[in-house]
């Protein structure tokens, strides 16, 4: 963590709260009359709800935040919107001791179809001197996930908890939690709450859905990795599988793993430093020799099954021309008959995860496993079936996964597509955005996130050129690739990949006092995340580092979706 965090001068708290400690304000009595009442319009808090509880010497881990060891109060209670019958939503605080209260807030996010991420994302609140929130959302309790409501009994959408787990849940989460922290830390209404979001994933994605609806809600907001376009997103996760299944070819695991550790080897320099990362996933392809990879020969150890992973054989082989073709078809991304593109795919580097194939022990074959993230939205949003996934691809060709996309886009587009790209609102509130995407997501394509950057470069800035409009986003708005990161997680494959673990301190310093980050800090010596859309750049031997601009980059991220009729920012 950079010392300028630490060497900032911290907010004074009031004199009442600094007089109390923890244990005083964490009692049920001091909670209730804390409680945000009225607060939000057409809510009802349920002073009956109210819980507090101390937790002393907790440790929070995370690669989203230093490890801390600390003592917070618990504080959860339930609302209900007025006139909805059986509505009630839980809320949950986590509050700092008075004494190390900087007069911050600060809401989590969920991840997949979870709106909350429970206790590993919820510390990063207390760590930074802040009340940290979280909401279930309304779906029942604070482990019950999206789509378990997702559907009524009727098999009609559930369109309450659709638009609470779309947006509403944290707008609502937000206010009621700011009102919460300046009641229970006596903060007069002169003094400042600085407000503050962290998510990744379906977390990121809320942390925008916050930024586009409500402006002024948030002084600063970290989305790592936003699930954009739920539409095309979600639906996306079934490509790989329609390839597999049109071409006839399903990997072995082992195959599809060495021609990844061929593709990291073969991409590793391309930024001018061979360290295990793929810093310039963009320059890959055009390097990459797949005469190489055709017939290399591959070897891996049987596994045991497991909860999460069925168990695999002993494999050896060599890769195929099959394999190859299978590969070469996902990189080029969805295009529908008429060859026009649908949607974009993930860097080289990434984990074949939408690839995977299921072991049959019984055939001594390898099978088509349809992906979960795609087949339970078809399932459950399209179809209108409780289903946990879709039982089979038959008939599925590339323009059913575009007219799947199109219908999701139509049907649910001002709820879950999170993409509105006219920020001027939240600019002009002075809020600040930090967001980061992994170079080798394997979930959420790195390209889905430069494509709605870019979408509010343009429609904000339209008559500047593509470098200037960069500039003026750099005001408010900075985007940052991780390089050799998966998925809201550290690499396996890459295990020198950085990760920046201080960001939302880092926006902390940018918001409170105006030091704008150019590069963001991982496990380095120094800063190797560039802000887009400049790129990373060794030389002198690997030794002297650099971010440079590359119009061949951002031509390689730029994508024309020319399979839509309307624009898909």
């Amino acid at each position: 963590m950079r010392a300028t965090f630490w060497t900032y001068a911290a907010v004074v708290a009031s004199a009442a709260a600094a007089s109390t400690s923890l244990s005083d304000i964490c009692t049920v009595s001091y909670a209730k009359k804390a409680l945000p009442i009225g607060a939000l319009q057409g809510v009802t808090v349920d002073t009956s709800s109210v819980s507090a509880s101390l937790v002393t010497n907790f440790t929070a881990s995370s690669i989203f935040y230093p490890t801390s060891t600390f003592d917070y109060c618990n504080v959860t209670f339930a609302y209900s919107h007025d006139g909805i019958e059986g509505d009630v939503v839980h809320v949950q605080y986590w509050l700092p001791a008075p004494g190390q209260f900087k007069n911050r807030y600060v809401s989590t996010g969920g991840g997949g179809w979870a709106i909350n991420s429970g206790s590993s994302s919820i510390p990063t609140g207390v760590i930074v001197g802040g009340v940290g929130g979280l909401t279930d959302g309304g779906f029942g309790s604070f482990n019950t996930q999206f789509s378990s409501v997702a559907l009524l009994e009727n098999g009609t959408i559930n369109w309450q908890a659709t638009y609470m787990f779309g947006y509403q849940a944290q707008h609502e989460l937000a206010v009621l939690g700011k009102e919460l922290t300046r009641n229970i830390y006596d903060v007069p209404s002169s003094d400042k709450i600085y407000s503050y979001y962290q998510g990744c994933s379906e977390g990121g994605r809320e942390g925008w859905s916050q930024v586009q609806r409500f402006p002024d809600q948030f002084d600063g907001v970290v989305a790592a990795a936003p699930a954009f376009r739920w539409a095309q997103q979600q639906v996306n996760h079934l490509t790989g599988n329609v390839i597999q299944k049109t071409l006839d070819y399903y990997s072995p695991s082992c195959e599809l793993e060495k021609i990844m550790n061929m593709t990291i080897a073969s991409c590793d320099p391309l930024d001018g430093r061979t360290d295990g990362i793929v810093s310039r996933s963009e320059l890959c392809l055009a390097h990459l020799d797949w005469n190489k990879i055709l017939g290399a020969s591959y070897s891996c150890p049987a596994v045991k099954g497991s909860g999460y992973s069925s168990a695999t054989p002993a494999q050896t082989g060599k890769v195929s021309a099959k394999a190859i073709e299978v590969i070469k078809t996902y990189w080029n991304g969805l295009h529908d008959s008429d060859g026009k593109r649908v949607y974009f795919t993930y860097q080289p580097g990434s984990t074949f995860t939408d690839l995977a194939t299921a072991y049959d022990s019984s055939a001594d074959s390898w099978e088509l496993d349809i992906s979960g993230l795609g087949g339970i939205w078809v399932g459950l949003f399209i179809d209108l079936l409780q289903e946990t996934n879709i039982p089979t691809l038959d008939n599925v060709t590339y323009d059913t996964l575009k007219e799947w996309m199109i219908f999701s886009q139509k049907k649910y587009d001002d709820i879950l597509q999170t993409t509105y790209p006219d920020l001027t609102d939240f600019q002009a509130a002075g809020g600040k955005v930090l967001h980061v995407h992994g170079e080798q997501d394997f979930s959420i394509p790195t390209a889905s996130s430069i494509r709605y950057w870019n979408s509010v470069r343009q429609i904000m800035f339209p008559s500047k050129s593509y470098r200037a409009g960069a500039a003026a986003l750099d005001d408010f708005y900075r985007l940052f690739l991780i390089p050799g990161v998966g998925h809201c997680a550290v690499n396996s494959y890459q295990p020198g990949a950085p990760w920046p673990q201080t960001t939302l301190q880092t926006l902390i310093d940018w918001v409170e006092n105006g030091k704008a980050p150019a590069t963001l800090a991982g496990s380095e010596e120094i800063d190797t995340m560039c802000r887009w859309p400049l790129r990373p750049l060794w030389t002198d031997s690997g030794k002297k580092f650099s971010c440079v601009y590359s119009q061949a980059s951002v031509d390689s991220f730029t994508y024309d979706l020319d399979a839509y009729k309307l624009p898909v920012y």
